[in-house]
C-alpha cells in the first residue's frame, strides 16, 4: 500500500472524526446526542448501550490516528477506517429504509461515514490492484 500526503491526510480525517465522535458520546453523551434531536433522559441501562459503541469509536480513532505516524500500522488503519465508517454509513441506509429518515445531522453523518469509508475501501483495492 502506498502511503502517500493523501493517504495520512485520510487516515488523519478518519481518526480525528472517529476519536472526537467517540470522546463526546462517552463524556457527554446526553448534549452529544441532543444536538441530532435525540434524548437520552436518565436511564442507566441506555447510557451504558450509548457509551459502549462510542468508547470503541474513540479507541478506533486513537488507533487510526497513530497509524499516522506509525507506517507500519497504515494498512490496518485503512482497512479499519473502511470496516468502521462503511458498517455506520450502511447501516443508517438500511434505518432509512425500514424506519424512515432521521435528523438532518444523522443524514450528512451518514453521507460523510459512506465518503470516508467509500475512499478507504478504495485504497484497499487501489492497494490490491498494485500487487
Amino acid at each position: 500500500m502506498t502511503h502517500s500526503f493523501w493517504t495520512n491526510f485520510i487516515l488523519f480525517l478518519a481518526g480525528a472524526v472517529a476519536a472526537g465522535i467517540g470522546l463526546a458520546g462517552l463524556i457527554w453523551p446526553v448534549a452529544f446526542h441532543a444536538s441530532s434531536g435525540i434524548v437520552l433522559g436518565d436511564n442507566p441501562s441506555l447510557m451504558s448501550e450509548v457509551r459502549a459503541p462510542a468508547a470503541a469509536l474513540l479507541v478506533a480513532g486513537g488507533f487510526i490516528l497513530a497509524s499516522v505516524r506509525v507506517a507500519r500500522w497504515r494498512p490496518a488503519a485503512i482497512r479499519v477506517s473502511a470496516a468502521v465508517y462503511l458498517t455506520y454509513g450502511l447501516a443508517r441506509v438500511y434505518s432509512i429504509a425500514v424506519d424512515g429518515a432521521p435528523d438532518g445531522m444523522l443524514l450528512m453523518a451518514a453521507a460523510v461515514e459512506l465518503i470516508i469509508g467509500g475512499i478507504c475501501g478504495m485504497m484497499i483495492l487501489r492497494s490490491r490492484a498494485a500487487t
